[in-house]
């Protein structure tokens, strides 16, 4: 597979805060009266663009029926739970589709979140602590009440059971948490919390029901096949272990009528069936088993779609636009193996990956490579270090590499298109290795004190060889022990989570206003128990840019320091940035329909888009599926 996905029913939060709306006076319990914010939503920098009265987001169409399925396939491995936030085992897709939580982040716009589950929100313009009031009507899914226990619980319970990063990650945002009544709970921050991010890191964690994790028996952190109960629009409908789960729109859904979910969660039900691989999940499609299909494998996109279904003009094939942050999907290094502590051995590993060749050859041109961690963004840094920029890196300037100072930012060197083995690069890399004391034996491997350079790329994915395996020949090619591991789904997983590995294929999705989530992914702290950080980078030096990052005042002062940060995370050369797609591809039966245009943030078919009952039978009786 090129691209591992997953598309949650939901919109995906993104870090915001700031003030808005009008000023009140609030005397609290044991503190003295000060000025607050009472507001619907908050924005991290600047104004909310929707007002407290509007009536729906202004992407979708508020009429669109409620209807149909929405029926597609996943085959980048099986499931074995559906309880996202432990370790323990393999979680089903959307199984985070469950819960909701105070706060929701439209698609149209960055930084700006607002009231979901609660009615509004009130916090003193420092946001030194937030009181979040829970609307009257949000109810769970089994009819019981939601209440500020419910939420204090969630909160408690993820602190203290929940995923190890995130579990270090909260510690230092939130202080506490206390009821105030049913309706009511308080928030407090940590003194050295970043303050834009402190209101969105409490409004975005996920609700559960008290009263059916107690009723459950097992243990926060163990696996589940049924599912903590939540107040999200869908619940679960039927489950067959590693084969496929049903979800199902609950008609009694507390939210339905808020201006917030017009328009949006319209299908009657969402399917999703496991293939073993992607030729059979392809196959399945063609003979219209499941009925939407986002595309990731641009051999199949360029020629694979010539069947009957779609020559019949039951099918849309369709390229629709893909402005995001890319994915960051890259081969990923692992640091804490000693022999990758050089970053001369990284390099000369990057330098043999030919993305021109692998485009053009396996891709048909399709592909773009990044290199950024912010691709496609205005956060991404370019050309050499700006004044800006160097304020943030001047006073770390002996703890880092010259490179950042002196030279433009690290980007990957085009490599000829017309040869899997570029012999310039080849050159460049083995250059390199002989750098950091490697030595050609006899049997043309290179050697450092006698061990040989070792390189093993894990993977799962059988379609992943055509890819991997030039690659490989390119590193033997220089004397490197290259090989490629295929083990199975399960046993990525688990080796993943162990660090167990070389390299590996794995995501760094960053976001628009980067916040507290950057110490997962590059902290020092989380180097060995985040699974958002595969390679075990971080370092103080990066926490200091981190922090800059996190504790900006101002929108500026963000993208400054994000640059800065991309700027050194690049020049660390611990990843292979592969290609990301300019476009989404999808194709589908043609009985689903979209807004148009499309938000510029999410492609939302999960979300806003609906089903056509007419052209649904008109389908079934040409016998289309």
């Amino acid at each position: 597979m090129e691209k591992h996905t997953r598309e949650n029913a939901g919109n995906t939060f993104r870090n915001a805060a700031g003030a808005s709306a009008m000023l009140i006076a609030l005397a609290l319990p044991g503190a003295s009266v000060a000025e607050t914010v009472s507001s619907h939503g908050i924005s991290a920098f600047g104004d909310l663009s929707l007002p407290a009265d509007f009536e729906h987001l202004p992407y979708v169409n508020p009429n669109a029926p409620k209807g149909g399925e929405m029926s597609l396939s996943w085959s980048s491995g099986s499931f074995d739970s559906v309880h996202p936030y432990t370790r323990k085992g393999n979680s089903a897709v959307l199984a985070s589709t469950f819960f909701e939580s105070m706060l929701e982040s439209p698609a149209h716009v960055v930084g700006e979140s607002y009231c979901l589950l609660c009615e509004y929100m009130e916090y003193p313009e420092d946001r030194e602590w937030v009181i979040f009031k829970i609307r009257d009507e949000a109810k769970f899914s089994d009819g019981s009440d939601l209440t500020a226990h419910d939420v204090l619980f969630s909160y408690e319970i993820m602190r203290d059971e929940g995923l190890p990063s995130f579990r270090a990650s909260i510690v230092k945002t939130i202080a506490g948490a206390e009821v105030l009544d049913d309706r009511r709970i308080r928030f407090t921050f940590v003194d050295t919390a970043p303050i834009r991010s402190r209101i969105e890191s409490a409004g975005g964690l996920p609700v559960f029901s008290k009263a059916s994790h107690e009723a459950s028996g097992i243990a926060f952190s163990e696996s589940r096949l049924e599912p903590l109960t939540g107040s999200g629009p869908y619940v679960l409908d039927s489950i067959d272990v590693g084969k496929q789960t049903i979800f199902r729109r609950n008609p009694d859904y507390w939210a339905k009528d808020l201006p917030l979910t017009q328009g949006r969660n319209n299908f009657d039900t969402i399917r999703i069936d496991y293939y073993a691989d992607g030729n059979a999940a392809f196959e399945g499609f063609k003979a219209g088993s499941y009925h939407f299909r986002w595309e990731n494998i641009s051999k199949s996109w360029a020629s694979a779609y010539e069947f009957p279904a779609l020559e019949e003009g039951h099918v849309v094939r369709k390229e629709l636009p893909n402005d995001t942050i890319t994915l960051g999907q890259s081969f990923v290094i692992n640091l804490r193996r000693e022999k990758f502590q050089d970053v001369r051995v990284r390099e000369a590993i990057a330098l043999m990956f030919n993305f021109e060749w692998t485009n053009k050859t396996l891709f048909f041109g399709l592909y773009e490579q990044g290199s950024s961690f912010w691709q496609n963004s205005d956060l991404e840094a370019t050309g050499l270090p700006t004044a800006e920029e160097l304020e943030i890196l001047e006073p770390l300037r002996d703890r880092l590499p010259q490179e950042v100072f002196t030279e433009e930012v690290y980007s990957l060197q085009s490599s000829t298109p017309d040869d899997s083995r570029d012999r310039r690069k080849a050159r460049m890399a083995l250059r390199l290795l002989q750098e950091a004391g490697y030595e050609a034996g006899d049997d043309g491997l290179l050697r450092r004190n006698g061990e040989t350079l070792e390189v093993a790329f894990l993977n799962s994915s059988p379609s992943f060889d055509r890819i991997l395996n030039p690659y490989v020949e390119n590193l033997r090619s220089i004397g490197v022990d290259a090989r490629l591991d295929r083990v199975d789904h399960a046993q990525e997983t688990q080796r993943t989570r162990d660090y167990d590995f070389d390299i590996i294929t794995d995501h760094i999705p960053m976001g628009y206003e980067p916040g507290p989530e950057l110490r997962q992914y590059f902290g020092s702290e989380s180097k060995d128990a985040s699974v958002f950080n595969p390679a075990g980078v971080g370092n103080d030096t990066l926490d200091i840019i981190i922090e800059a990052v996190i504790n900006s005042e101002t929108k500026d002062e963000m993208i400054v320091a994000a640059k800065a940060l991309d700027r050194v995370l690049r020049w660390e050369r611990f990843r292979v940035p592969q290609w990301y797609n300019p476009n989404h591809w999808v194709a589908y039966f043609d009985m689903y329909e979209y807004p148009d245009p499309l938000p510029r943030y999410e492609l939302g078919f999960l979300d806003f888009w609906w089903w056509n009952a007419d052209k649904a039978e008109a389908l079934k009786a040409a016998g289309a599926f």
